[in-house]
């Protein structure tokens, strides 16, 4: 029997193999790319732009800085790279992975294991790490639900925390055309990587 096709090709000319994939498959300008065209929520947030994963992330690397003012650029680069699978696997809402199961969390993982590799980051992330960065993705969660996704804040504090008032001072969610996006999130990738 024939193997059904599980790769795609990429911008850059790789071709990423999606259940085996490879370090030397992966370019920032791919997840970059892909990310800058992944919206959040589903597309329903309001605004004249999706919001995007690329700029979710750039606002989760930015809180988990406020968070961890100490951490060094290796985990501000984790942070950055916290959702870069969903360049290729796309951005399910909750419900949905959990609907799919745990097949497309071990995708997820693989994924993510590869994208570390690639920018000189463990293959898994330090459990107290994570918890930060999983932390900052909350409170991120929180400022789209409450500006552009239709929750009210009683709402986003059940269901994603009340954030402390401190940590989102002038923080706000930005809606920009992908390309800005896109160049914003390369430009945040190269500064944290000549950190390391």
């Amino acid at each position: 029997m024939r193997r059904t096709r599980a790769w795609q090709r990429m911008l850059s000319g790789r071709r990423l193999d999606l259940l085996d994939p490879t370090p030397v498959d992966i370019e920032i300008e791919d997840i970059a790319h892909g990310l800058a065209f992944v919206a959040r929520w589903n597309g329903q947030t309001a605004g004249d732009f999706p919001y995007s994963v690329a700029e979710h992330s750039l606002l989760v690397e930015a809180l988990f800085g406020r968070l961890t003012p100490d951490a060094p650029a290796k985990w501000r680069l984790a942070a950055l790279l916290h959702d870069a699978p969903e360049y290729v696997i796309g951005d399910m809402i909750s419900p949905v992975k959990a609907a799919v199961g745990p097949d497309y969390g071990e995708l997820d993982r693989r994924l993510a294991v590869a994208v570390h590799l690639r920018f000189g980051l463990p293959a898994t992330v330090p459990d107290r790490v994570k918890k930060q960065i999983k932390k900052a993705d909350q409170v991120s969660a929180w400022l789209e639900a409450t500006q552009i996704a239709g929750f009210t804040v009683s709402e986003a504090d059940r269901f994603f925390g009340k954030p402390d008032p401190a940590l989102i001072e002038g923080l706000g969610i930005r809606l920009r055309p992908p390309v800005e996006v896109r160049a914003a999130y390369t430009a945040r990738h190269a500064e944290l990587l000549a950190e390391i």
